[in-house]
């Protein structure tokens, strides 16, 4: 079985809508970096020295590879990524190997299954 990882940047005040609708598209789980930071084509604005730029968190999630680009369109879709300007990036890397996921191979089998 060969995964995917997708690496989610969001405002913190959407993770929870986006590991749902990850969910939703078949994703078994996920971990969440909280109060990254991250800076656009224009710097972010400060008022007094403090910035008024919003945390993000970045979503980890490692899936099975016919499963990702589902997921990931999903995830964008939802977020409204591509509609709004700043509000969330996702990407997809390859996963060369991964240890520790033997309890969830069988499940993920019986969807990779059922989808192709």
């Amino acid at each position: 079985m060969r995964f995917k990882l997708l690496v989610v940047f969001v405002e913190d005040t959407q993770t929870d809508h986006i590991i749902e609708a990850a969910r939703q598209a078949g994703a078994t789980g996920c971990t969440v970096i909280n109060h990254a930071r991250g800076e656009g084509k224009k710097a972010p604005k400060s008022f007094f020295g403090l910035s008024l730029t919003t945390q993000r968190d970045v979503v980890l999630l490692l899936v099975e590879q016919h499963m990702a680009r589902d997921i990931l369109e999903h995830i964008g879709e939802v977020g409204e990524f591509d509609a709004t300007p700043g509000t969330g990036l996702a990407i997809q890397i390859d996963v060369e190997d991964a240890i520790g996921i033997a309890s969830q191979v069988k499940m993920l089998a019986e969807s990779v299954e059922e989808q192709l």
